[in-house]
């Protein structure tokens, strides 16, 4: 491997490929010139950290973390540190001679520990690929952190579907076993678990609260959290979730998948009453901005103002392979583009189901399309090995080696 590490930053030809999910490292990294020496990482300070942790999202996991992975810290070998969604290392433990090698690393408390700071990692990598990662040695792209091996794995909060952070281990290369990854990514799914768990309490208060309301109320009306959840509905066929507006405040607002809607906030969420005014939204343009790796964003604009939701990566998927084919997708070029496999209709249905059902009035089916009168712009990050990282869908590897402007329009 470190031969393969050294031709391939030196620029010449190297007789093999890393793994792919390194390689995708590697190359979006060389696109934005970042060197392999010695990288310092920005580092908060103890006030910001102790903010940071507040603000995470994981300050109820971080126990069960550290006793889930305590056997892996407990050898005296490895490192165990959690990161929040922009990878800034909050939390840290391990033995006091693996944690002296950390720090002259700048492994540290505070440090942001992500690809673009101090190149490919587990907690970075992790982080934009959005799965767990193990990064042996030679893999790293910076040098100076070849002697360590790391495995890391997100964490997503299924209330926002968004991850929220990253655990990791960390040790010197001859201590970290290759299923280390499966132990690691195991216990980041019962954190999830445990969030989940909190969600459902919090529904469950909500639902007190609004029922006796929305029974009083006489007219369809549900109650959602703050995500869109719904905790209470009537007469309304909805699904589990609705997509809000980004910036929803009391008062008219528009919801896809409900129409234009009276909204009043309630302890935790959202009552929100249809307006049957006769009258059907017109949509003028849709943009789908994909600058921001992480969080992939839909815009409608039109007579109802402008609408803004975070979109899942299946989503973004989809409605970045359909702008790029003006005359649609059948179900089976579909699943072909998102799990080469033309075969896996059923899977390219149901999720064109959700779809439509969440995102109103701009996709048509036979085939799947915009619908032709909207325009459709889509924004691009800067560096196309950055468009959708998480995304392993042979559609959008294409789309990343593809030329084109950062901005095109499919209509």
């Amino acid at each position: 491997m470190a031969e393969v590490y050294d031709a391939t930053m030196a620029g010449r030809r190297a007789r093999t490929r890393p793994r792919q999910v390194i390689w995708d490292s590697w190359q979006r990294l060389m696109k934005k010139g970042l060197r392999p020496d010695r990288q310092t990482p920005p580092v908060a300070d103890a006030s910001t950290v102790k903010m940071l942790r507040q603000e995470s999202g994981l300050m109820s996991v971080v126990e069960l973390v550290s006793h889930g992975l305590g056997s892996m810290i407990s050898s005296g070998e490895n490192i165990l540190a959690i990161a929040d969604a922009q990878c800034t290392v909050l939390w840290r433990q391990g033995p006091p001679k693996v944690l002296a090698s950390a720090d002259r690393l700048g492994f540290v408390e505070g440090a942001r520990w992500s690809e673009i700071a101090v190149g490919t990692n587990a907690l970075g990598t992790a982080l934009v690929s959005q799965r767990a990662v193990q990064t042996f040695c030679a893999e790293h792209y910076n040098r100076n952190q070849h002697p360590w091996t790391c495995a890391g794995a997100p964490i997503r909060n299924s209330r926002s579907n968004k991850v929220i952070g990253v655990i990791d281990v960390t040790g010197p290369a001859a201590t970290v076993h290759p299923a280390t990854v499966a132990l690691i990514d195991a216990v980041a799914r019962l954190a999830e678990c445990h969030l989940r768990e909190q969600h459902d309490n919090s529904m469950n208060r909500l639902r007190a609260v609004a029922a006796p309301i929305i029974a009083r109320v006489g007219a369809p009306a549900l109650a959602v959290d703050t995500d869109g959840w719904v905790a209470a509905v009537d007469s309304i066929p909805v699904q589990k979730r609705i997509l809000l507006p980004a910036e929803l405040a009391p008062g008219s607002a528009w919801v896809p998948e409900v129409g234009l809607c009276e909204v009043e906030p309630l302890p935790g969420g959202w009552l929100v009453r249809p307006v049957d005014d006769g009258v059907e939204p017109t949509i003028a343009k849709v943009t789908l901005d994909l600058r921001d790796s992480a969080v992939p964003v839909l815009e409608m604009h039109g007579d109802f103002g402008t609408w803004r939701h975070d979109i899942s990566l299946r989503h973004a998927e989809i409605l970045l392979i359909l702008s790029s084919q003006p005359r649609g997708r059948s179900a089976p070029e579909l699943a072909a583009d998102l799990y080469g496999d033309r075969a896996r209709v059923g899977a390219v249905r149901v999720e064109m189901s959700r779809l439509r059902k969440q995102i109103v009035g701009i996709v048509a089916n036979r085939p799947y399309r915009f619908v032709d009168r909207i325009p459709v712009e889509v924004r691009r990050p800067a560096n196309p090995m950055e468009l959708l990282p998480g995304s392993q869908s042979p559609a959008i590897r294409a789309l990343r080696h593809s030329s084109g402007s950062n901005q095109t329009t499919a209509h």
